[in-house]
């Protein structure tokens, strides 16, 4: 059973035309005018809308071009026996009008009419659906192709000591040399997809142990941690034991763009990360919306201001005060000011006087699959 609403000011039409659609099974409404029409469009939803032109206003357009903003599956049928050609052309162009039925009608035209809309309606919403799917099981397939061939890799990019240039670690990032999935926010969001993110996860844990192998013995390895990894315990554990041999050595960053604090079980994760051996860094600090709480939570050894910050500091005082109470706040927490994102001396030079212990970004060194 459909719901129609039916509006039409001819009293006599509205009643033929709500009985033939009663015969046929329908549930219809009635209204006399545009007013009435858009009031009980927005009490209820309809399947169909049988709307006269010249109705008392807003008129017949109106009331369809309304409709379709706030009702998008309403099937939207336009009833004149007068019409201004180009109004009408606009609407059907625009998607406001779905059928146009010329008066006067037979009522069989106006019931045929109306079952092949709804018809052409549903086998449409098939299609994108069915579409969908198809997009949904593609992108799982090339997850798993990033997986089986081999595509995805590690780059490390360098971390160095603010006053000495000395290199103090790397950042290994996610690359993928995948024709569709080839940049990393199209991987993990992927994964989020499928809720493989777990996959992804352990493939990283895998893929720094080796890393880990060949660096040097001084030189730390900052490893990215989706928040949704910590919800569960029992799989963090198992990924990040692959990494208990060098645990001094591991720092694994946690967004601050993700609301961290609303997973559940993430508390009982960061205990066992951190008895562990491993520590704990901000990632993107100032980019998300709950800063402070997550600094209070997770008592991070290195804090990681995101890069829209650092960028153009030097020009910028209001970025410079911001730094320097960073660094501030870093010093009175015992933990390690990591300004990412430098490209310019300009910036590095601020940096150093605002007493930043590290810095990452272009100037001091790209991503590579080396070790610098």
């Amino acid at each position: 059973m459909m719901r129609v609403l039916v509006v039409e000011d001819d009293a006599n039409l509205r009643l033929a035309v709500r009985i033939a659609l009663q015969r046929s099974g329908h549930e219809v409404h009635e209204a006399g005018d545009g007013n009435e029409a858009l009031q009980k469009a927005a009490d209820g939803r309809y399947d169909a809308a049988l709307v006269d032109f010249q109705i008392p206003p807003p008129d017949g357009l109106e009331v369809l071009k309304q409709l379709h903003a706030f009702q998008p599956r309403c099937v939207r049928i336009l009833m004149s026996g007068v019409l201004d050609l180009p109004v009408v052309m606009h609407a059907v162009n625009r998607g406001e009008v779905s059928r146009i039925i010329a008066k006067p009608f037979h009522l069989d035209e106006m019931q045929s009419t109306v079952m092949d809309a709804i018809t052409a309606r549903a086998r449409l919403e098939e299609l994108c659906v069915g579409a969908r799917n198809n997009g949904f099981e593609l992108q799982r397939r090339h997850l798993d192709e990033c997986f089986r061939g081999e595509l995805l890799q590690l780059a490390l990019q360098p971390i160095v000591e603010a006053e000495s240039g000395k290199v103090h670690g790397y950042e290994a990032l996610l690359r993928s040399r995948h024709a569709v999935l080839d940049t990393p926010m199209k991987i993990i969001a992927a994964a989020e997809a499928h809720d493989m993110l777990g996959r992804v996860g352990d493939w990283v844990a895998s893929a720094a142990a080796l890393w880990l192998d060949e660096l040097p013995a001084n030189a730390n390895l900052f490893i990215n941690v989706h928040p949704n990894e910590l919800s569960d315990f029992e799989a963090a554990r198992v990924r990040f034991e692959k990494l208990r041999r060098w645990t001094g050595r591991v720092v694994l960053e946690i967004t601050e763009r993700g609301n961290v604090l609303e997973l559940c079980g993430w508390q009982q994760t960061i205990e066992w990360l951190t008895l562990s051996g491993f520590r704990i860094a901000v990632d993107d600090l100032g980019s998300g919306y709950n800063s402070l709480s997550v600094l209070a939570e997770l008592h991070p050894a290195f804090m990681k201001v995101d890069m829209s910050i650092v960028r153009h500091m030097d020009r910028e005082e209001r970025k410079q005060r911001l730094v320097d109470l960073l660094v501030r706040f870093a010093k009175a927490t015992s933990s390690q000011l990591v300004l990412e994102g430098i490209e310019t001396n300009g910036e590095a030079a601020v940096a150093r006087r605002l007493g930043a212990d590290l810095l990452q970004g272009y100037l001091l060194g790209k991503p590579a699959f080396t070790v610098y």
